[in-house]
């Protein structure tokens, strides 16, 4: 029978060697520990850029908070301009993929249709933007926008193809047909202006938009396992 001062010294090395060889297979760093945060840009104008609202109140830090709620590890970059239009965003493009992001939510089109800005012309910037994106290798979900209702119908058809027709031609993407939906012309879900959210209306526009959001991340390639 071998000296108990032998059987704890065999022992201990027999652990020892167990625990550097469950190491080497990465039992003690789990996959989820060493993930970065999938960085997804939001390109928009005031509504993504959270105007009239409290800070941590706006589409961009709420929508982070709501999926961390959802065990997502997402950071979301506030590419949002008030007052910016389609051709605005296209202009600063570059300058917002310097961060490099991995998905993107282009939503923009508002400031046009407030402007009546001529439909071909948010279809050209915005179908350039898609374009880079898809360039390169960009997951997008596109939201689409409505014109006001003062404009007149034909403008107002005109202006909601422009959306859904990219959409139609660009498979690739995911679309959310409306930023406003359930929201627009609603005074409990409004700041007094009557055209921005308050915060009751982003925790709408949020409950509905999210499902397209985790379709869009869910697209993000993952880097290879090693």
């Amino acid at each position: 029978m071998a000296p108990s001062g032998f059987r704890a010294a065999a022992g201990y090395g027999r652990r020892a060697a167990l625990v550097t060889a469950l190491a080497g297979i990465g039992v003690f760093r789990p996959a989820h520990a060493a993930a970065q945060p999938v960085r997804l840009l939001a390109l928009g104008d005031s509504l993504t850029a959270g105007y009239g609202l409290p800070q941590g109140q706006g589409f961009v830090p709420r929508l982070q908070a709501e999926l961390a709620a959802r065990g997502r590890a997402v950071r979301v970059i506030d590419a949002g301009v008030s007052g910016d239009t389609t051709a605005g965003g296209l202009a600063r493009l570059d300058w917002a993929l310097a961060e490099n992001p991995q998905a993107a939510i282009v939503a923009l089109g508002g400031n046009d249709g407030l402007r009546a800005l001529p439909p071909a012309q948010s279809r050209a910037s915005l179908a350039a933007i898609l374009d880079r994106l898809k360039a390169r290798g960009i997951p997008v979900l596109l939201v689409g926008m409505l014109a006001p209702p003062n404009l007149g119908a034909e403008y107002g058809r005109e202006f909601a193809a422009v959306f859904s027709d990219l959409a139609r031609q660009r498979p690739e993407l995911v679309f959310f047909s409306f930023f406003l939906e359930g929201v627009a012309g609603d005074p409990a879900f409004n700041q007094p202006d009557g055209i921005h959210p308050n915060e009751k209306g982003v925790a709408e526009i949020l409950r509905r938009m999210l499902p397209a959001v985790e379709t869009l991340l869910e697209r993000v390639p993952h880097p290879p396992a090693g």
